[in-house]
């Protein structure tokens, strides 16, 4: 059975997340792993500035223990209310576990064989706090896990199109197998998205997206795979070409140092690419041998 593991800071943001990654989890068939990160507070951000009850490690760890069983419990009963049967509701195990988030998570990811992360992407918690905002950077710098970003306020529909940002690097060939194992329960489509300056040679860009199509058929082994160019544009520029003109339920992408994924968390571009991260985003580490 597949895992997906839930990190929470018990926002409402990290709640509509946990939510999300319920209705997944019934699609794909996959357990689930609730988890907060327990930190001391001499280790929290700006903790100088915080009045920090003095709390010892146990006592923090029970607390959070605590919270992750009634966010269990908050789950079942929605999705009880929604008209799922028992059987039909994924498995849900807590863990409260000592460390940075990006520790914690990638510990988890390797022990408990986690085939996706599902977080929010933006959040304030009570007990551990400054978790989804900054912490989503290191995050996505750091792990060797797909982890799929829902925004505030995305609720669940059955995926029909998932977008696939590429550069054509033969990298990307597994990823997109993975993608399409993502695919598969949903039967959705794939769009594979290639975007291009205008200085680009049509000759040589021809011969690469075809040999990168004939991988595709040759090792994908998925009927619903498809192909868009997105020429004269930037990054930024394409992908919201992209989302206002294709209807799409999901982007999925790499992170690379230097590209679109790495400029959506950082500095003036956020607000600039806000429209991106109105969709779920699910990111790839640069080298996975995960298979979602």
């Amino acid at each position: 059975m597949k895992t997906i593991l839930i990190p929470t800071d018990f926002s409402p943001n990290a709640d509509h997340a946990a939510l999300y990654a319920l209705e997944l989890g019934k699609s794909m068939k996959a357990s689930l792993k609730l988890c907060n990160a327990v930190m001391l507070p001499a280790a929290a951000t700006m903790s100088p500035q915080v009045a920090w009850p003095l709390m010892d490690l146990g006592t923090l760890r029970t607390d959070a223990t605590n919270e992750l069983k009634k966010l269990s419990e908050k789950l079942k009963q929605q999705a009880k209310a929604s008209g799922t049967t028992a059987q039909e509701c994924p498995p849900i195990e807590v863990l409260a576990e000592v460390g940075t988030v990006t520790e914690v998570l990638n510990m988890l990811a390797e022990k408990e064989k986690i085939n996706l992360v599902v977080m929010g992407t933006s959040g304030v918690g009570s007990i551990n706090r400054f978790f989804l905002g900054s912490t989503s950077r290191d995050l996505i710098d750091h792990a060797n896990f797909p982890v799929l970003l829902i925004p505030p306020g995305t609720n669940f529909k059955p995926i029909k199109r998932i977008a696939f940002a590429t550069d054509l690097s033969d990298g990307d060939l597994e990823l997109i197998h993975s993608l399409a194992l993502f695919a598969r329960p949903f039967n959705a489509e794939i769009l594979i998205v290639h975007i291009t300056p205008d200085d680009f040679d049509p000759e040589v860009h021809q011969k690469k997206v075809d040999a990168f199509l004939n991988d595709i058929t040759c090792k994908v082994h998925y009927h619903k795979v498809y192909y868009r160019h997105v020429k004269d544009m930037g990054i930024d520029e394409g992908l919201t070409w992209l989302t206002d003109h294709v209807d799409l339920d999901m982007l999925a992408m790499v992170h690379r140092r230097y590209t679109f994924i790495k400029r959506l968390f950082e500095g003036s571009h956020t607000q600039k690419l806000a429209v991106h991260v109105k969709l779920p985003l699910l990111v790839f580490p640069p080298e996975s041998h995960n298979v979602l």
